[in-house]
């Protein structure tokens, strides 16, 4: 079910930032792979939302606008951002314990810095799908691009990842990246 926001409203602000934060955090902590720049960025994402606030447009959802700023956001944080060292991002997160929840995978030190070292606009793609659960409309809406797009990035994302983590780690199949509807991406 979509929560319903009336835009300039600063109590249903207040909601989606409740709403939203979380999800919009462990995003960026995914992209960015240090928590106290996804903090930032998250904090920086949400200011800006807050002031374009009466100008949003509720022809997408709220918490989808709000990803598409943070997410612009980090991925620009990230082209600014010297390449760190394994060692200091494994020093900054530490090693993940082992939990039931798929999610937990991508605390994976191997998978961060694979998210780290292909496009940002990939890596956004795929922990939107993957960690957060988001179909193809949802992700392009967030983004700001088309749902065909969206397929696009995460198929190459999909197989980037195969690339730097086989054999030791598998993303499942090909056809979990791709779009909702199982079509195929070569077709129009």
């Amino acid at each position: 079910m979509r929560e319903e926001y009336k835009p300039g409203s600063p109590e249903d602000f207040d909601r989606l930032y409740r709403t939203a934060y979380p999800r919009v955090f462990r995003t960026l902590t995914a992209i960015l792979a240090d928590a106290e720049e996804a903090e930032d960025c998250a904090q920086d994402a949400f200011v800006q939302a807050f002031q374009a606030w009466s100008r949003w447009k509720p022809d997408a959802p709220a918490e989808a606008w709000v990803h598409r700023i943070a997410v612009n956001r980090a991925i620009s944080q990230r082209r600014r951002a010297k390449l760190r060292t394994v060692g200091e991002l494994l020093r900054r997160i530490g090693r993940p314990g082992h939990g039931p929840d798929p999610a937990d995978a991508v605390t994976n030190p191997d998978l961060l810095t694979a998210l780290r070292s292909i496009p940002p606009k990939l890596a956004a793609a795929i922990v939107l799908r993957h960690y957060h659960g988001y179909n193809n409309r949802e992700i392009a809406a967030a983004l700001g691009v088309s749902e065909r797009t969206v397929g696009t990035r995460l198929l190459q994302a999909a197989t980037k990842l195969r690339q730097i983590l086989e054999p030791s780690f598998s993303l499942g199949s090909a056809a979990a990246f791709s779009s909702d509807k199982g079509e195929s991406l070569a077709k129009d």
